[in-house]
């Protein structure tokens, strides 16, 4: 089925000084053949807790899409096909359906503390020299592989990344676009079960998307939340020849001028590494106090402790222990010292270098040896059940991130959780021409 608009397959690759957002046809799910539009959505494919998350979120409606961004099946090959053989039977019976003319979209998230906007498009691929899309974090290849295969298989981006740009704070350009047009009835409204509001609409006037597409080419952007899927894209890119609609990617850019994100730290599960093994090898190396307290009073304890330096909180065994004021000495041996200080200095880069390269020794990039989990109270949860470790961090100041990505340095892998991520099944952008 050919849903591709005609900004789904741009003139060829060029040099470009800033963000090329183009127009493309939604993919849509048609209202009247789901359950509910919030019935259908998932939060990002790595932000979804397994297996639990993943199961609610498949008895919640037979066409979810957590069924096309994490397909269950015994292999990689077997999971990619399922994918791919879901998504071509949703687009033959109408459960999606492309909209009838290219356009980019305005969407909203708003809950009682906050409400953000922002655009989706398909916004042209650049390399991180190129100084258009700063990436901050490193990346896992078997996660990019993973992602690889099913957005062959799929010929789709099934969910937009999250990046975030800075405005001038004037209402011209993007912003008067995006406050203009969130004044009209949006092309649908629903609220999903983590309380939030969810509006879309569609911006198709010409003049317009103008208005958008000059403003932004003055600009560069800031990965907040999608490294794989970006790597991803360059990855899939380079396999097709240009120009092709593999030359852009699904995203939604966010002025956090207007609208400033949320910064939350991942955390890490620890798998078949019980706590007190954990703490036994700390011994003369930090400091450790044992903490009887709710999460939320052990939080506060943790958020305390990290404005004087690294600091970490490991639960799993019922109770919660404080670890901070490492070895001055052992940093010294175990973090790499080529990089500057506001990287070294990072709870993330302590965690990796110090404590699961060296203390530890356990390989961070082994899914069978560690997970990176969103939800603060689903790793300790996970962690009791299944008598591992949960590392619970303290989050990353946004300042510090954008100034590390400016200088070019990436910090170390699921280091921030910036939000609110946009609900992935609102709109989706087929490859296919």
């Amino acid at each position: 089925m050919n849903t591709a608009g005609p900004g789904d397959v741009p003139t060829a690759m060029g040099a470009h000084q800033g963000l090329e957002l183009t127009p493309f046809r939604g993919l849509r799910y048609d209202a009247d053949r789901v359950g509910s539009l919030a019935a259908v959505t998932s939060p990002p494919y790595d932000v979804v807790v397994r297996p639990d998350g993943l199961l609610h979120l498949e008895s919640a409606d037979p066409h979810n899409i957590v069924r096309l961004i994490l397909p269950q099946a015994g292999t990689s090959a077997a999971r990619t096909e399922q994918a791919a053989k879901t998504l071509r039977s949703w687009l033959s019976e109408g459960i999606l359906t492309p909209d009838a003319e290219p356009g980019l979209y305005i969407y909203e998230q708003r809950d009682d503390a906050l409400v953000q906007r922002g655009v989706i498009g398909a916004l042209r691929l650049s390399e991180p020299a190129d100084g258009v899309v700063l990436p901050h974090e490193d990346v896992m290849p078997h996660v990019i592989a993973d992602r690889a295969s099913l957005m062959r298989a799929t010929s789709a981006n099934l969910e937009p990344l999250l990046l975030t740009y800075r405005g001038n704070g004037s209402t011209t350009g993007t912003a008067a676009v995006v406050e203009r047009t969130a004044a009209r009835p949006p092309l649908l409204h629903t609220t999903t079960d983590d309380g939030f509001e969810h509006r879309l609409w569609a911006v198709t006037d010409p003049a317009d998307l103008a208005e958008i597409q000059t403003d932004l080419a003055g600009h560069q952007a800031l990965i907040a939340d999608g490294h794989h899927r970006w790597a991803t894209y360059l990855r899939l890119r380079a396999e097709h020849p240009s120009p092709s609609a593999w030359d852009y990617g699904l995203v939604l850019l966010v002025d956090t001028a207007r609208y400033p994100l949320r910064v939350r730290p991942i955390h890490r599960l620890l798998h078949r590494f019980p706590p007190a093994t954990a703490l036994a090898a700390l011994t003369d190396q930090f400091r450790v106090r044992h903490l009887q307290v709710p999460l939320t009073e052990a939080l506060t304890a943790l958020a305390g402790a990290a404005a004087e330096g690294n600091a970490f909180l490991l639960a799993g065994d019922g109770s919660f222990h404080l670890v901070d004021r490492p070895s001055p000495d052992l940093l010294a041996r175990t973090v790499p010292p080529e990089h500057p200080e506001a990287w070294r200095t990072l709870d993330a880069t302590v965690l990796h270098a110090t404590l699961l390269a060296h203390v530890w020794g356990i390989p961070e990039d082994s899914p069978e040896h560690v997970a990176y989990i969103h939800d603060t109270a689903a790793t300790v949860e996970k962690a009791e059940r299944d008598g591992g470790t949960a590392v619970l961090l303290h989050p990353v100041r946004e300042e510090v991130v954008r100034e590390l990505a400016l200088q070019g340095v990436t910090m170390p892998r699921k280091s921030t959780s910036f939000g609110p991520k946009p609900a992935s099944g609102l709109v989706l952008r087929t490859l296919e021409v």
